[in-house]
Protein backbone atom coordinates (compact mmCIF):
# COMPACT_ATOMS: atom_id res chain seq x y z
CA UNK A 1 0.00 0.00 0.00
CA UNK A 2 2.81 2.44 0.62
CA UNK A 3 4.33 1.83 -2.83
CA UNK A 4 1.29 2.43 -4.44
CA UNK A 5 1.08 5.88 -6.59
CA UNK A 6 -1.72 8.65 -5.26
CA UNK A 7 -3.42 9.96 -7.95
CA UNK A 8 -4.36 13.35 -8.90
CA UNK A 9 -0.84 14.19 -6.92
CA UNK A 10 1.65 17.07 -9.10
CA UNK A 11 4.36 17.11 -8.12
CA UNK A 12 6.67 20.13 -9.28
CA UNK A 13 9.25 20.23 -11.65
CA UNK A 14 13.35 20.16 -11.08
CA UNK A 15 14.67 23.55 -10.75
CA UNK A 16 16.72 22.11 -14.21
CA UNK A 17 13.90 22.51 -16.38
CA UNK A 18 13.52 18.65 -16.81
CA UNK A 19 9.73 17.01 -15.77
CA UNK A 20 9.42 14.44 -13.28
CA UNK A 21 9.77 11.63 -15.84
CA UNK A 22 13.28 12.71 -16.42
CA UNK A 23 12.51 14.28 -20.43
CA UNK A 24 13.29 17.79 -21.56
CA UNK A 25 11.09 20.26 -22.68
CA UNK A 26 10.16 19.50 -26.46
CA UNK A 27 10.15 22.16 -29.16
CA UNK A 28 6.51 21.91 -29.16
CA UNK A 29 5.96 22.69 -25.37
CA UNK A 30 8.18 26.18 -26.05
CA UNK A 31 6.42 26.95 -29.25
CA UNK A 32 3.19 26.61 -26.88
CA UNK A 33 4.58 29.31 -24.24
CA UNK A 34 6.18 31.40 -27.37
CA UNK A 35 2.76 31.50 -28.71
CA UNK A 36 0.61 31.99 -25.82
CA UNK A 37 3.43 35.21 -24.40
CA UNK A 38 2.28 36.60 -28.28
CA UNK A 39 -0.88 35.95 -28.21
CA UNK A 40 -1.51 38.12 -24.72
CA UNK A 41 0.77 40.71 -26.61
CA UNK A 42 -1.75 40.65 -29.53
CA UNK A 43 -4.42 41.40 -26.90
CA UNK A 44 -5.25 45.50 -27.25
CA UNK A 45 -7.87 47.21 -24.76
CA UNK A 46 -11.35 47.40 -26.22
CA UNK A 47 -12.27 51.01 -27.33
CA UNK A 48 -15.40 52.37 -26.53
CA UNK A 49 -18.27 52.02 -28.51
CA UNK A 50 -20.03 54.84 -29.86
CA UNK A 51 -23.02 54.36 -27.94
CA UNK A 52 -21.26 54.79 -25.23
CA UNK A 53 -19.17 57.42 -26.07
CA UNK A 54 -22.41 59.14 -27.07
CA UNK A 55 -23.91 58.22 -23.41
CA UNK A 56 -20.71 59.42 -21.88
CA UNK A 57 -20.89 63.03 -23.63
CA UNK A 58 -24.62 63.13 -22.56
CA UNK A 59 -23.51 62.37 -18.99
CA UNK A 60 -20.63 65.43 -18.96
CA UNK A 61 -23.71 67.62 -20.86
CA UNK A 62 -26.29 67.17 -18.32
CA UNK A 63 -23.56 67.99 -15.52
CA UNK A 64 -22.40 71.08 -17.01
CA UNK A 65 -25.72 72.34 -17.98
CA UNK A 66 -26.68 71.65 -14.05
CA UNK A 67 -23.71 72.61 -13.00
CA UNK A 68 -24.06 75.86 -14.66
CA UNK A 69 -27.98 76.36 -13.30
CA UNK A 70 -27.27 75.98 -9.83
CA UNK A 71 -24.65 78.36 -10.15
CA UNK A 72 -26.38 81.26 -11.54
CA UNK A 73 -29.14 80.16 -8.92
CA UNK A 74 -26.43 81.02 -6.34
CA UNK A 75 -25.06 83.98 -7.73
CA UNK A 76 -28.27 85.51 -8.33
CA UNK A 77 -29.43 84.36 -4.58
CA UNK A 78 -26.20 85.79 -2.81
CA UNK A 79 -26.80 88.99 -4.73
CA UNK A 80 -30.33 89.37 -3.73
CA UNK A 81 -29.93 88.59 -0.21
CA UNK A 82 -26.89 91.01 -0.29
CA UNK A 83 -29.41 94.25 -1.65
CA UNK A 84 -31.91 93.36 0.51
CA UNK A 85 -30.14 94.05 4.14
CA UNK A 86 -27.54 92.02 6.40
CA UNK A 87 -30.17 90.07 8.21
CA UNK A 88 -30.90 87.86 4.88
CA UNK A 89 -26.87 87.61 4.83
CA UNK A 90 -26.73 86.76 8.39
CA UNK A 91 -29.26 83.81 7.63
CA UNK A 92 -27.48 82.57 3.92
CA UNK A 93 -24.27 82.21 6.87
CA UNK A 94 -25.97 80.52 9.46
CA UNK A 95 -27.35 77.92 6.85
CA UNK A 96 -23.70 77.47 5.64
CA UNK A 97 -22.56 76.79 9.13
CA UNK A 98 -25.19 74.24 9.92
CA UNK A 99 -24.85 72.36 6.27
CA UNK A 100 -21.17 72.50 6.17
CA UNK A 101 -21.40 70.96 9.99
CA UNK A 102 -23.50 68.43 8.94
CA UNK A 103 -21.42 67.30 6.09
CA UNK A 104 -18.21 67.03 8.01
CA UNK A 105 -19.58 64.90 10.92
CA UNK A 106 -21.33 63.02 8.34
CA UNK A 107 -18.10 61.56 6.68
CA UNK A 108 -16.63 60.37 10.02
CA UNK A 109 -19.95 58.49 10.98
CA UNK A 110 -20.00 54.51 10.51
CA UNK A 111 -23.63 53.68 10.37
CA UNK A 112 -23.92 50.41 12.14
CA UNK A 113 -22.62 52.33 15.29
CA UNK A 114 -24.80 55.20 15.30
CA UNK A 115 -27.71 52.73 14.70
CA UNK A 116 -26.68 51.20 18.15
CA UNK A 117 -25.98 54.84 19.86
CA UNK A 118 -28.68 57.04 19.50
CA UNK A 119 -27.13 59.78 21.86
CA UNK A 120 -24.06 60.40 19.37
CA UNK A 121 -26.61 61.83 16.33
CA UNK A 122 -28.41 64.04 19.05
CA UNK A 123 -25.28 65.16 20.98
CA UNK A 124 -23.53 66.57 17.59
CA UNK A 125 -26.32 68.53 17.20
CA UNK A 126 -26.74 69.39 20.47
CA UNK A 127 -22.92 70.57 20.79
CA UNK A 128 -23.95 72.77 17.89
CA UNK A 129 -26.87 74.58 19.27
CA UNK A 130 -24.60 75.05 22.24
CA UNK A 131 -21.75 76.32 20.40
CA UNK A 132 -24.11 78.99 17.66
CA UNK A 133 -26.04 80.06 20.87
CA UNK A 134 -22.69 81.54 22.73
CA UNK A 135 -21.26 82.80 19.36
CA UNK A 136 -24.96 84.52 18.25
CA UNK A 137 -25.05 85.85 21.36
CA UNK A 138 -21.62 87.89 21.60
CA UNK A 139 -22.50 89.02 18.89
CA UNK A 140 -25.76 90.28 19.43
CA UNK A 141 -24.51 91.66 23.06
CA UNK A 142 -21.68 93.21 21.36
CA UNK A 143 -23.32 94.84 18.70
CA UNK A 144 -26.91 95.84 20.05
CA UNK A 145 -26.03 96.49 23.53
CA UNK A 146 -28.13 99.93 23.65
CA UNK A 147 -30.87 97.69 22.83
CA UNK A 148 -30.27 94.47 24.44
CA UNK A 149 -29.17 96.58 27.87
CA UNK A 150 -32.36 98.12 28.01
CA UNK A 151 -34.62 95.57 28.34
CA UNK A 152 -36.09 93.86 30.95
CA UNK A 153 -35.93 89.94 29.91
CA UNK A 154 -33.11 90.61 27.60
CA UNK A 155 -30.70 92.11 30.27
CA UNK A 156 -30.75 89.07 32.61
CA UNK A 157 -29.91 87.34 29.81
CA UNK A 158 -26.76 89.00 28.59
CA UNK A 159 -25.31 89.95 31.64
CA UNK A 160 -25.05 86.00 32.24
CA UNK A 161 -24.65 84.59 28.76
CA UNK A 162 -21.59 83.60 28.96
CA UNK A 163 -22.40 81.79 32.36
CA UNK A 164 -25.34 79.99 30.65
CA UNK A 165 -23.48 78.94 28.02
CA UNK A 166 -20.94 77.53 30.33
CA UNK A 167 -23.39 75.47 31.74
CA UNK A 168 -25.29 74.34 29.09
CA UNK A 169 -21.47 72.87 27.63
CA UNK A 170 -20.74 71.13 31.26
CA UNK A 171 -24.27 69.74 30.80
CA UNK A 172 -23.79 68.29 27.03
CA UNK A 173 -20.04 66.79 28.82
CA UNK A 174 -21.76 64.67 31.48
CA UNK A 175 -24.23 63.76 29.17
CA UNK A 176 -21.42 62.30 26.88
CA UNK A 177 -19.47 60.99 29.84
CA UNK A 178 -22.52 58.80 30.99
CA UNK A 179 -23.29 57.93 27.53
CA UNK A 180 -19.96 55.87 27.14
CA UNK A 181 -20.24 52.45 26.15
CA UNK A 182 -18.19 49.12 26.39
CA UNK A 183 -17.52 48.35 22.92
CA UNK A 184 -17.57 51.61 21.21
CA UNK A 185 -15.42 53.76 23.25
CA UNK A 186 -12.60 54.09 20.67
CA UNK A 187 -15.47 55.58 17.95
CA UNK A 188 -17.34 57.56 20.81
CA UNK A 189 -14.40 59.29 22.02
CA UNK A 190 -13.52 59.81 17.66
CA UNK A 191 -16.76 61.26 17.62
CA UNK A 192 -16.17 63.99 20.34
CA UNK A 193 -13.07 65.12 18.56
CA UNK A 194 -14.28 64.79 14.99
CA UNK A 195 -17.31 67.05 16.58
CA UNK A 196 -15.34 69.83 18.00
CA UNK A 197 -13.01 70.00 15.41
CA UNK A 198 -15.70 70.45 12.93
CA UNK A 199 -17.17 73.33 15.98
CA UNK A 200 -13.97 75.09 15.51
CA UNK A 201 -12.86 75.31 11.74
CA UNK A 202 -16.41 75.64 10.75
CA UNK A 203 -18.86 77.11 13.10
CA UNK A 204 -16.11 79.34 14.99
CA UNK A 205 -14.89 80.70 11.57
CA UNK A 206 -18.01 81.27 10.25
CA UNK A 207 -18.99 83.26 13.65
CA UNK A 208 -16.46 85.98 12.26
CA UNK A 209 -17.62 86.28 9.10
CA UNK A 210 -20.76 87.22 10.09
CA UNK A 211 -19.33 89.90 12.75
CA UNK A 212 -18.01 91.28 9.31
CA UNK A 213 -21.39 91.75 8.44
CA UNK A 214 -22.51 93.80 11.28
CA UNK A 215 -18.90 95.84 10.85
CA UNK A 216 -20.32 96.84 7.48
CA UNK A 217 -20.64 94.72 4.15
CA UNK A 218 -17.82 95.68 2.50
CA UNK A 219 -15.66 93.12 5.05
CA UNK A 220 -17.81 90.51 4.54
CA UNK A 221 -18.01 90.66 0.78
CA UNK A 222 -14.62 91.68 -0.30
CA UNK A 223 -13.07 89.10 1.21
CA UNK A 224 -15.91 86.55 -0.39
CA UNK A 225 -15.27 88.18 -3.64
CA UNK A 226 -11.66 87.99 -3.67
CA UNK A 227 -11.64 84.25 -3.26
CA UNK A 228 -13.87 83.85 -5.94
CA UNK A 229 -11.65 86.18 -8.43
CA UNK A 230 -8.46 84.17 -7.68
CA UNK A 231 -10.02 80.65 -7.80
CA UNK A 232 -11.48 81.68 -11.31
CA UNK A 233 -8.13 83.21 -12.48
CA UNK A 234 -6.15 80.20 -11.12
CA UNK A 235 -8.48 78.02 -13.57
CA UNK A 236 -8.16 80.26 -16.54
CA UNK A 237 -4.40 80.78 -16.03
CA UNK A 238 -4.04 77.08 -15.16
CA UNK A 239 -5.42 75.72 -18.53
CA UNK A 240 -3.68 78.86 -20.54
CA UNK A 241 -0.19 78.04 -19.15
CA UNK A 242 0.11 75.91 -16.22
CA UNK A 243 3.18 73.56 -16.37
CA UNK A 244 4.54 72.88 -12.75
CA UNK A 245 2.05 70.94 -10.32
CA UNK A 246 1.97 72.83 -7.48
CA UNK A 247 1.01 70.38 -4.73
CA UNK A 248 -0.13 66.57 -4.87
CA UNK A 249 -3.19 67.23 -3.03
CA UNK A 250 -4.53 68.76 -6.03
CA UNK A 251 -2.93 68.01 -8.61
CA UNK A 252 -4.66 69.96 -11.20
CA UNK A 253 -3.11 72.91 -9.38
CA UNK A 254 -0.19 74.64 -11.18
CA UNK A 255 2.93 77.02 -10.03
CA UNK A 256 1.52 79.50 -12.91
CA UNK A 257 -1.69 79.38 -12.38
CA UNK A 258 -1.19 79.76 -8.65
CA UNK A 259 1.13 83.19 -9.32
CA UNK A 260 -0.93 83.74 -12.03
CA UNK A 261 -4.29 84.47 -10.10
CA UNK A 262 -2.66 86.35 -7.33
CA UNK A 263 -1.09 89.00 -9.66
CA UNK A 264 -4.92 89.21 -11.07
CA UNK A 265 -6.81 89.04 -7.66
CA UNK A 266 -4.46 92.16 -6.85
CA UNK A 267 -5.57 93.88 -9.21
CA UNK A 268 -9.25 93.29 -9.50
CA UNK A 269 -9.15 93.56 -5.82
CA UNK A 270 -8.36 97.16 -5.89
CA UNK A 271 -10.76 98.25 -8.81
CA UNK A 272 -13.79 96.20 -6.86
CA UNK A 273 -12.45 98.10 -3.62
CA UNK A 274 -12.45 101.18 -5.59
CA UNK A 275 -16.13 101.18 -6.57
CA UNK A 276 -17.67 99.77 -3.10
CA UNK A 277 -16.17 102.44 -0.61
CA UNK A 278 -18.23 104.75 -2.70
CA UNK A 279 -21.24 103.34 -1.48
CA UNK A 280 -22.46 104.49 2.45
CA UNK A 281 -24.56 101.28 2.33
CA UNK A 282 -21.61 98.63 2.35
CA UNK A 283 -18.97 100.79 4.55
CA UNK A 284 -20.76 102.01 7.32
CA UNK A 285 -21.39 99.44 10.06
CA UNK A 286 -24.90 97.77 10.62
CA UNK A 287 -27.14 100.01 12.99
CA UNK A 288 -30.16 99.15 11.40
CA UNK A 289 -31.11 95.66 10.64
CA UNK A 290 -33.85 96.66 8.38
CA UNK A 291 -32.04 98.37 6.04
CA UNK A 292 -31.40 97.73 2.15
CA UNK A 293 -29.90 99.03 -1.22
CA UNK A 294 -32.66 101.77 -1.27
CA UNK A 295 -33.16 103.26 2.10
CA UNK A 296 -28.50 103.10 2.72
CA UNK A 297 -27.47 103.46 6.06
CA UNK A 298 -25.89 106.49 7.12
CA UNK A 299 -22.55 107.37 9.15
CA UNK A 300 -18.67 108.86 9.39
CA UNK A 301 -16.80 107.23 6.95
CA UNK A 302 -13.68 105.89 8.28
CA UNK A 303 -10.67 107.88 7.50
CA UNK A 304 -9.23 104.68 5.06
CA UNK A 305 -12.54 104.99 2.62
CA UNK A 306 -11.25 108.94 1.86
CA UNK A 307 -8.79 109.48 -0.82
CA UNK A 308 -5.37 110.86 -0.03
CA UNK A 309 -2.34 112.06 -2.30
CA UNK A 310 0.94 110.51 -1.36
CA UNK A 311 4.51 112.24 -2.44
CA UNK A 312 7.15 110.77 -2.73
CA UNK A 313 10.14 111.68 -0.04
CA UNK A 314 12.73 114.61 -1.21
CA UNK A 315 16.11 112.90 -1.20
CA UNK A 316 19.12 115.35 -1.31
CA UNK A 317 20.89 114.19 -4.37
CA UNK A 318 17.48 114.99 -6.28
CA UNK A 319 16.04 118.07 -7.32
CA UNK A 320 13.33 120.27 -4.94
CA UNK A 321 10.59 119.72 -7.69
CA UNK A 322 10.91 116.30 -7.73
CA UNK A 323 9.32 115.30 -4.98
CA UNK A 324 6.27 117.31 -6.46
CA UNK A 325 6.01 114.89 -9.60
CA UNK A 326 6.04 111.66 -8.08
CA UNK A 327 2.28 111.77 -6.38
CA UNK A 328 0.17 109.50 -6.28
CA UNK A 329 -3.73 109.53 -4.95
CA UNK A 330 -5.24 106.78 -3.47
CA UNK A 331 -7.50 105.61 0.10
CA UNK A 332 -6.02 103.17 2.29
CA UNK A 333 -8.54 100.72 1.56
CA UNK A 334 -6.98 100.48 -1.66
CA UNK A 335 -3.25 99.56 0.27
CA UNK A 336 -4.90 97.12 2.68
CA UNK A 337 -6.76 95.59 -0.15
CA UNK A 338 -3.37 94.41 -1.81
CA UNK A 339 -2.82 92.23 1.32
CA UNK A 340 -6.19 90.78 1.71
CA UNK A 341 -5.73 89.92 -2.18
CA UNK A 342 -2.17 88.33 -1.54
CA UNK A 343 -3.69 86.21 1.32
CA UNK A 344 -6.61 85.17 -0.28
CA UNK A 345 -3.69 84.20 -3.37
CA UNK A 346 -1.19 82.56 -1.14
CA UNK A 347 -2.56 81.01 1.85
CA UNK A 348 -6.49 80.52 1.80
CA UNK A 349 -5.91 78.08 -0.97
CA UNK A 350 -3.87 75.75 1.43
CA UNK A 351 -7.53 75.78 3.18
CA UNK A 352 -8.96 73.87 -0.09
CA UNK A 353 -5.87 71.80 0.09
CA UNK A 354 -7.14 70.94 4.03
CA UNK A 355 -10.51 69.85 2.56
CA UNK A 356 -8.78 68.07 -0.61
CA UNK A 357 -6.58 66.38 2.02
CA UNK A 358 -9.67 65.44 4.13
CA UNK A 359 -11.37 63.64 1.53
CA UNK A 360 -8.66 61.53 0.22
CA UNK A 361 -8.40 60.52 3.63
CA UNK A 362 -11.88 59.52 3.55
CA UNK A 363 -11.74 58.19 0.21
CA UNK A 364 -14.91 60.83 -0.83
CA UNK A 365 -15.15 62.91 -4.22
CA UNK A 366 -17.00 65.36 -2.71
CA UNK A 367 -18.16 66.28 1.14
CA UNK A 368 -21.85 65.92 -0.03
CA UNK A 369 -24.52 66.54 -2.28
CA UNK A 370 -26.29 69.86 -1.44
CA UNK A 371 -25.52 71.71 -4.19
CA UNK A 372 -26.25 69.69 -7.31
CA UNK A 373 -23.26 69.82 -9.93
CA UNK A 374 -21.19 71.46 -7.23
CA UNK A 375 -21.10 68.82 -4.26
CA UNK A 376 -21.57 69.76 -1.07
CA UNK A 377 -21.61 73.12 0.48
CA UNK A 378 -17.73 72.52 2.40
CA UNK A 379 -16.36 72.17 -1.33
CA UNK A 380 -17.44 75.56 -1.83
CA UNK A 381 -16.75 77.26 1.29
CA UNK A 382 -13.12 75.62 1.89
CA UNK A 383 -11.53 79.06 1.80
CA UNK A 384 -14.12 81.34 2.62
CA UNK A 385 -13.88 80.34 6.10
CA UNK A 386 -9.79 80.66 6.30
CA UNK A 387 -10.49 83.58 4.84
CA UNK A 388 -13.27 85.40 6.77
CA UNK A 389 -11.30 84.91 9.72
CA UNK A 390 -8.33 86.62 8.47
CA UNK A 391 -10.47 89.60 7.41
CA UNK A 392 -11.72 89.96 11.02
CA UNK A 393 -8.35 90.07 12.43
CA UNK A 394 -7.42 92.03 9.79
CA UNK A 395 -10.03 94.68 10.24
CA UNK A 396 -9.56 94.53 14.25
CA UNK A 397 -6.11 95.31 13.95
CA UNK A 398 -5.50 97.58 11.51
CA UNK A 399 -8.08 99.44 10.22
CA UNK A 400 -10.97 99.27 12.86
CA UNK A 401 -11.72 103.13 14.83
CA UNK A 402 -11.38 102.63 18.93
CA UNK A 403 -14.45 104.76 19.71
CA UNK A 404 -16.65 105.06 22.41
CA UNK A 405 -20.00 103.68 21.52
CA UNK A 406 -23.52 104.60 22.89
CA UNK A 407 -23.52 100.43 23.78
CA UNK A 408 -20.30 100.95 25.52
CA UNK A 409 -21.75 103.55 27.51
CA UNK A 410 -24.35 102.03 28.41
CA UNK A 411 -22.92 98.92 29.51
CA UNK A 412 -20.78 100.51 31.41
CA UNK A 413 -23.38 102.60 33.56
CA UNK A 414 -25.76 99.63 33.60
CA UNK A 415 -23.21 97.29 34.85
CA UNK A 416 -20.53 99.41 37.12
CA UNK A 417 -22.89 101.85 38.50
CA UNK A 418 -25.33 101.74 41.23
CA UNK A 419 -28.89 102.39 41.10
CA UNK A 420 -28.47 105.84 42.64
CA UNK A 421 -25.79 106.67 40.42
CA UNK A 422 -27.14 105.90 37.59
CA UNK A 423 -30.08 108.62 38.66
CA UNK A 424 -27.63 110.64 39.11
CA UNK A 425 -25.97 110.57 35.81
CA UNK A 426 -29.54 110.73 34.25
CA UNK A 427 -29.83 114.05 35.78
CA UNK A 428 -26.41 115.92 35.37
CA UNK A 429 -26.96 114.21 31.32
CA UNK A 430 -30.14 116.31 31.77
CA UNK A 431 -28.40 119.90 33.09
CA UNK A 432 -25.35 119.81 30.45
CA UNK A 433 -27.79 119.06 27.17
CA UNK A 434 -30.37 121.57 28.78
CA UNK A 435 -27.19 124.46 29.11
CA UNK A 436 -25.69 123.19 25.79
CA UNK A 437 -29.75 124.14 24.39
CA UNK A 438 -30.10 120.71 22.65
CA UNK A 439 -33.34 120.12 25.08
CA UNK A 440 -35.50 122.45 26.78
CA UNK A 441 -35.16 123.96 30.40
CA UNK A 442 -38.68 122.55 31.29
CA UNK A 443 -37.48 119.14 30.47
CA UNK A 444 -34.64 119.91 32.74
CA UNK A 445 -36.66 121.00 35.30
CA UNK A 446 -39.08 117.87 35.13
CA UNK A 447 -36.38 115.48 35.57
CA UNK A 448 -34.50 117.60 38.18
CA UNK A 449 -37.77 117.00 40.34
CA UNK A 450 -38.08 113.73 39.38
CA UNK A 451 -34.85 112.42 40.48
CA UNK A 452 -33.62 113.17 44.33
CA UNK A 453 -30.43 114.65 44.62
CA UNK A 454 -28.15 111.84 45.58
CA UNK A 455 -26.50 112.80 49.30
Amino acid sequence: MAGRSRRGVKFPKHGNGHALDGRRPSMSDVSEEGKGASALDDVQERSPTTEEQRAEYEKKKANFMTRTFWSFIMIGGFFAALFMGHIYIILIITAIQIISFKEVIAIANVPTRARDLNSTKSLNWYWLATTMYFLYGESVIYYFKHIVLVDKVLLPLATHHRFISFILYVLGFVFFVTSLKAGHLKFQFAQFGWTHMALFLIVVQAHFIMNNVFEGLIWFFLPAALVITNDIFAYICGITFGRTQLIKLSPKKTVEGFMGAWVMTVLCGVGLASIMMRSRYFICPVNDLGANIFTGLQCDPNPIFLPQTLTMPHFFFLPASTARSFSVTLAPLQIHTFFWATFASLIAPFGGFFASGLKRTFKIKDFGHSIPGHGGMTDRMDCQFIMGFFAYMYYHTFIVEHKASLGDLMETAITGLSPVDQLELVRRMARYLANQGIVTDELNTCIDNSIPVKR
